[in-house]
Order: C-alpha cells, then sequence, then structure tokens
C-alpha cells in the first residue's frame, strides 16, 4: 500500500496520540488511525487560497488535515481547530503553533469562535465520527456549523467506507441533504485506512 495510506517512522508519535485518544474515549473518536495524506488533501481543498479565509476545524486529531489547511492558507488566512480531547489538543498545538488551537465542544461551536471575536468563516472541515453519533447530536453540531459558514461558505467531511450499510450513516447522509442544498460525495479514497469518502457541503437550506 501507498506511503499515502499509512504513516511512516517519522509518524509514529502522531500515531501514540491518536491511538492514545482512541483509548481513553472510543465513542468519540471513529477511527485508530490518522486520515491519508490524499484524504487529508481532498478535505482541505474547500480552504480558500486568496484574501483572509478563516478556516475551522473541527475534531483535527494530531493533525493530518492540520497541516494540508495551513499548506493551502495565505499568510493573512486565519486558522482554528476545536479538539474535544485535552491531551491531543495540547499535541496540535506544540506540532502546529501557527494554528489557533481550541479544547472545546463542537456542540458550543459558534459560541467558541465568538469568544475569539469570529462571527462567520469561509470552511469549517470536520474530522469528527459522525456515524458514532445518533441523530440529535448530529444535527445540533450540523446547526452549529451553519451558523459558522452561513450563506457563502463552505463545509466538508468524510466518512469511511465500510460504514455505508450502517443506519447512524444513512441518518447522517439524510441529514446532511436536509441541511444544505448543495452535497457532494467524492469518489471513495482507496489510499486511507480504512477507505473514505468525503461530503462537500454549500448553501444551507433557510
Amino acid at each position: 500500500m501507498s506511503s499515502e495510506s499509512t504513516p511512516g517512522p517519522g509518524d509514529d508519535r502522531a500515531w501514540r496520540e491518536f491511538l492514545g485518544a482512541w483509548v481513553r474515549n472510543p465513542l468519540r473518536v471513529g477511527a485508530v488511525w490518522p486520515s491519508s495524506t490524499r484524504l487529508s488533501e481532498k478535505l482541505a481543498r474547500i480552504a480558500p487560497r486568496h484574501g483572509a479565509p478563516v478556516v475551522v476545524e473541527m475534531g483535527p486529531g494530531t493533525g493530518a488535515v492540520t497541516a494540508q489547511v495551513a499548506a493551502r492558507l495565505p499568510p493573512e488566512g486565519r486558522h482554528l481547530a476545536v479538539e474535544l480531547d485535552p491531551a491531543m489538543a495540547r499535541y496540535l498545538q506544540r506540532t502546529h503553533p501557527g494554528v489557533e488551537v481550541i479544547n472545546g465542544d463542537c456542540r458550543k461551536l459558534t459560541e467558541l469562535l465568538a469568544e475569539r471575536d469570529v462571527r462567520t468563516v469561509d470552511a469549517v472541515i470536520s474530522g469528527l465520527p459522525w456515524s458514532l453519533f445518533d441523530r440529535g447530536t448530529q444535527r445540533e453540531i450540523l446547526g452549529q456549523v451553519v451558523g459558522a459558514v452561513g450563506e457563502t461558505g463552505a463545509f466538508a467531511t468524510f466518512a469511511y467506507s465500510h460504514t455505508m450499510p450502517m443506519p447512524s450513516a444513512r441518518r447522517f447522509k439524510a441529514t446532511l441533504q436536509e441541511t444544505f442544498d448543495e452535497v457532494v460525495v467524492t469518489r471513495t479514497v482507496w489510499r486511507n485506512m480504512p477507505p473514505a469518502y468525503c461530503y462537500l457541503c454549500r448553501r444551507p437550506r433557510a
């Protein structure tokens, strides 16, 4: 399998941090391996390259997507990351000092952003394990996303291909379609462990 699918020797520490978070709270971490470079790049594409964009990550983990977003953002851009696990948040802040890491709950996303004088954002990218959430939690967090992106921002997230038959995964897709006017499902990223696909969403419904 390609090196894009799994971390290399230099990523052992990131893998240990990720595994530690899963051990501490398996119901909040949907995988035991960080996203591959290929998947991270696909998610990061919604981050604008020009101007002074504001991009928010939810559940950034050890920073696989964070690195790709940082590589795209212009110097005037602002990059915030909301991580629930305190140890993961500390690790992310050490390894990505240019990112504003927030140790908090994404169910309070708009409140957390308002505390930092952020009212609307250009893009929200999520690494949250949606298939582990009930529909009420899914809707609650998506409501926060809608409040953040407004009418002009974009939202990107991913799901593992093997979860597609799960009722919670099907509910999540239906909830996305209820929430956004445009929901694009990408091709499967096979160079990921496990294989995954992305949802790219725009124009929240009234």
